[in-house]
């Protein structure tokens, strides 16, 4: 099935106005004045539009584990808004901003400059299985995070759940290659 946040306006705008651009060269040369019109008056200022967002383009971050049945049936009944437009967000395509939550980022303090900026690679979705938050909707941001030590994640795990909450704790993590898993984990469990 296609989905609609899948696709690139940027590469549409380009696919469709370098065929429309091409039409009207091939028009020009053969005399048809219509058609060279379409192409020109169309085609070349689609054609910019899909360069301009092109060089704007943030492009989806992928999902690295699938979700299971169980994960999307306490999703139904746990996730919160905050989780939901989180996820939406991250997983389709986004202009005009330099990386996948940039903003929030730089909110937090994380983003002294941009080469240190953490850098998001992937969500994924799961149960927690943590004693304190067990059985709970918890969706997993993973940043590689290379000029920022885990030491700076751990102080700011408190502002992160203010920051994303209410209904929502955050706890961070360390894993290899110097990337850090940030669980944001709902607090509506249905008992």
């Amino acid at each position: 099935m296609l989905k609609l946040n899948k696709i690139s306006i940027a590469s549409i705008g380009l696919f469709v106005g370098g065929i429309l651009f091409v039409v009207g060269f091939w028009a020009y040369s053969k005399g048809n004045s219509t058609l060279n019109l379409i192409g020109f008056f169309y085609g070349f200022p689609i054609l910019l539009g899909g360069f301009a967002f092109k060089s704007s383009e943030v492009a989806p971050i992928p999902v690295i584990v699938p979700e299971s049945e169980d994960v999307l049936a306490v999703r139904k009944l746990q996730e919160t808004s905050t989780q939901k437009q989180l996820r939406k967000d991250v997983t389709r395509y986004r202009y005009g901003i330099k990386a996948h939550l940039d903003e929030v980022l730089e909110k937090l303090g994380m983003r002294p400059t941009d080469e240190e900026r953490p850098v998001l690679i992937g969500i994924y979705e799961e149960i927690s299985q943590a004693e304190e938050t067990k059985g709970a909707y918890s969706l997993v941001l993973r940043f590689q995070s290379p000029l920022m030590g885990f030491e700076v994640w751990q102080e700011k795990q408190d502002k992160l759940t203010r920051f994303f909450g209410p209904g929502i704790v955050a706890t961070v993590s360390e894993l290899a290659n110097k990337e850090v898993d940030l669980r944001l984990i709902s607090q509506n469990v249905a008992d």
